[in-house]
């Protein structure tokens, strides 16, 4: 079973502001993926969700389907990147299936999948 351990989150406001800035973007009708190369350091991923999304179990619900479509997929990303996944609105109505699928669309956009993988 893969793990997704909390070191391998970013969590600090520098972190996000820092992939925000100086990532480049990539975005599909569910989600919008920032790509930052961190290199010499370890791959991290964060997690947003907007209050346009809705209430707090909403923004919630989001944020754990990312997750969740990120650590399905974690050992096929290439390494010494940091990345941002933010969901959009159309994201709510969405089950797991769908969102990784958006996931993994985004990440073949953003080529951050190992060749090896595909």
């Amino acid at each position: 079973m893969l793990k997704l351990p909390k070191r391998r989150i970013l969590r600090n406001k520098r972190m996000f502001q820092e992939v925000y800035k100086k990532g480049r973007s990539w975005a599909n009708r569910y989600l919008v993926l920032y790509v930052f190369p961190a290199i010499g350091l370890e791959r991290k991923a964060g997690f947003a969700a907007g209050k346009k999304l809705g209430n707090a179990v909403t923004r919630n619900r989001m944020k754990r389907l990312m997750r969740e479509s990120y650590r399905k997929n974690q050992l096929i990303l290439r390494d010494e990147i940091w990345l941002l996944l933010v969901a959009r609105k159309p994201a709510v109505a969405v089950k797991q299936p769908v969102m990784e699928k958006a996931f993994l669309d985004l990440g073949r956009k953003a080529d951050i999948i190992r060749q090896e993988a595909e």
